[in-house]
């Protein structure tokens, strides 16, 4: 069954792949190590646009060690899962100090690196090194299950050393990157999730699930998961010309990113000006609030939460002693800060300038 699959695959990637990104091919392990952080529960059309930015931003690793946070923070927002950039910094910083800038060329090693789990080791690997070690993403999950008719969910501990052991014993050894591109590319463009084209597929006559109808039941899942839904009410406090930010340091969503004084509340809540200033006051010990605009609620999913925002823009008549820390910007200068995409939504479509 190896040589048929394998060989089929192979044929597949060389005559009929037209799938062009464009770190495919490529050798540099830091362009490799970037692409496949970025790409980290990402779709391939958003990271495009972030890769060439860094890239060109910072073209090797020794540019993106010595940045500053705060920059590679900007440039990275929007793309959320925000501690992906912050061990993208860790470990930019970790290359240059301990490995003198090469990244090392061994699997094990990679996987002392901050952020690299056993896909990315794999990847950086194999694509840069040609080390025999097989990728295991989505796509290749996709692919193995339903062409062996694998009926054993994929995100338990004997789903996973199944798959492992299957994904190992697939692997053209001599040629490990090339074999790992071919198979993800395939579960991405044929063996898809949703509308796989079994009809073109090079596979079908040996495929277990085309077989056996059940491509649409495979690969299984055990879990599912439960979204926990949180309100975040955001008071932007400003003074003549400024507004009061904070970054959030707490380990929490967005950490490293800024943001305004923040009610996490666990329940819907009504904001007229009596409750707003009423609130401000126990909170801040100010009396001289006016309520200058509240925008509609604003949602934004992530993998595990569902954030439910709604801003409410006050003047006061001086800054609150009470607040001694984040810092007091210029309403000119806001959009420079790095912020969580549901604030830079806020800021670009709700906010009165």
């Amino acid at each position: 069954m190896k040589l048929n699959f394998t060989s089929t695959l192979l044929h597949w990637h060389a005559k009929d792949n037209t799938r062009e990104m464009p770190w495919k091919g490529e050798k540099d392990p830091y362009k490799i190590w970037l692409s496949e952080i970025i790409l980290q529960q990402t779709r391939v059309e958003q990271g495009l646009a972030y890769y060439n930015r860094f890239i060109s931003t910072y073209p090797t690793v020794f540019d993106l060690a010595k940045a500053k946070d705060q920059t590679v923070f900007k440039l990275w927002e929007g793309l959320g899962y925000y501690n992906r950039c912050r061990n993208l910094l860790a470990t930019a910083k970790e290359i240059v100090k301990t490995f003198n800038g090469k990244f090392p060329n061994d699997y094990e090693t990679l996987l002392t690196l901050k952020g690299v789990g056993p896909y990315t080791a794999a990847a950086i690997a194999s694509f840069a090194f040609n080390a025999p070690h097989a990728v295991l993403d989505g796509n290749v999950f996709r692919v193995i299950a339903r062409y062996e008719g694998i009926d054993v969910p994929t995100d338990t501990i004997t789903g996973k050393k199944i798959f492992e052991t299957r994904a190992a014993a697939l692997l053209d050894k001599k040629r490990a990157g090339l074999y790992n591109q071919a198979i993800m590319d395939f579960g991405a463009t044929v063996c898809k999730p949703l509308a796989p084209t079994c009809n073109n597929c090079p596979l079908q006559k040996t495929c277990v699930a085309h077989a056996t109808a059940q491509v649409n039941q495979l690969p299984i899942k055990e879990k599912q998961l439960v979204k926990k839904e949180r309100r975040f009410y955001y008071f932007l406090l400003q003074v003549n010309d400024e507004i009061w930010v904070t970054e959030r340091k707490h380990k929490d969503i967005w950490q490293g990113l800024f943001e305004f004084y923040l009610l996490d509340a666990g329940k819907k809540m009504l904001w007229n000006e009596a409750n707003v200033q009423q609130f401000l006051k126990e909170q801040l010990g100010t009396s001289s609030i006016k309520l200058l605009h509240r925008s509609p609620e604003i949602k934004q999913q992530l993998t595990h939460q569902i954030i439910t925002a709604q801003f409410i823009r006050v003047a006061l008549a001086k800054k609150p002693s009470s607040i001694t820390s984040g810092k007091w910007q210029k309403i000119s200068q806001i959009k420079k800060l790095p912020f969580p995409k549901l604030i830079n939504q806020y800021l670009g479509e709700e906010f009165v300038w």
